[in-house]
């Protein structure tokens, strides 16, 4: 029986979403947890690789459990209590779906959204998933202007990790923008409003896509680029042509599109 997960998890901890050599992973926690709940080896596979340490919410996997196991109703909430007992504090499983067998966490998404968080000021409460990004001011409009350029179906070389195994660099991009992102309500007022948040959403990403984003368009928020170098950023397919990559902590995998519902 083909099931999908719903889980969140704090990568601070583990080296990326894959199992890997010598390296925490979170498949490999889960895989460790459904195996030993269920007697028997278990294989989960994700929606997507996410990079050593950045994190995920509204993440989505699938694994196939062998019929004989009936998880639904109550049993799949007493399931899932156990389940949770045996990961990390750093993973939690919170919805536990029945697919159709051919479903795919990976290959059936049609589009996935991540945020990033920064800050301009340093503050006690906003240091482990914001990053701090020391400068006066940030231009947003510039940024945004910038972002406008990675919308649509292109190749983005410029920003993959040098390295990568990827079949394709094209990728379709429908959203990328800047808006400010203050703290929580009981501390509004010692964030003073300098407070950003990243968001990009497309069918894929390369590995670091993101990261070098966010640093390309710092490159023109703090005006040592304009907004239209992006698109030469591009067009030139050079990794050492884009911004630097920013810090995964303050990176999050947000949501997951399937062109069929998860219920």
């Amino acid at each position: 029986m083909k099931y999908f997960l719903r889980l969140s998890y704090d990568g601070a901890p583990f080296s990326g979403w894959q199992i890997q050599k010598n390296a925490p992973s979170i498949q490999e926690e889960l895989q460790r947890a459904f195996s030993l709940l269920l007697k028997e080896d278990i294989e989960i596979t994700g929606c997507g690789r996410t990079d050593s340490g950045v994190n995920a919410i509204n993440y989505i996997a699938h694994t196939e459990i062998t019929p004989k196991i009936a998880l639904s109703g109550k049993s799949r909430q007493q399931f899932l209590y156990k389940l949770n007992a045996i990961l990390p504090k750093s993973i939690k499983v919170f919805g536990l779906y029945r697919m159709h067998p051919e479903a795919h966490a990976r290959f059936d998404a049609v589009s996935r959204t991540y945020r990033y968080f920064l800050t301009t000021e340093p503050s006690p409460f906003d240091t482990r998933f914001t990053w701090y990004f020391k400068c006066r001011d940030l231009d947003i409009e510039a940024m945004n202007k910038a972002a406008r350029y990675f919308i649509g179906t292109q190749d983005f070389s410029s920003l993959q990790k040098v390295g990568s195994d990827v079949t394709s660099p094209i990728c379709t991009v429908t959203e990328a923008s800047w808006k400010k992102a203050p703290l929580p309500a009981p501390f509004a007022r010692e964030s003073k409003g300098k407070r950003y948040v990243y968001t990009v959403t497309a069918n894929r990403f390369l590995r670091n896509m993101v990261r070098a984003m966010v640093g390309s368009l710092l490159e023109v928020g703090v005006h040592k680029k304009e907004p239209e170098w992006i698109a030469e950023m591009l067009k030139e397919k050079n990794r050492c042509s884009a911004g630097a990559s920013v810090p995964g902590e303050a990176l999050f995998l947000c949501d997951v599109k399937y062109p069929y519902p998860i219920r």
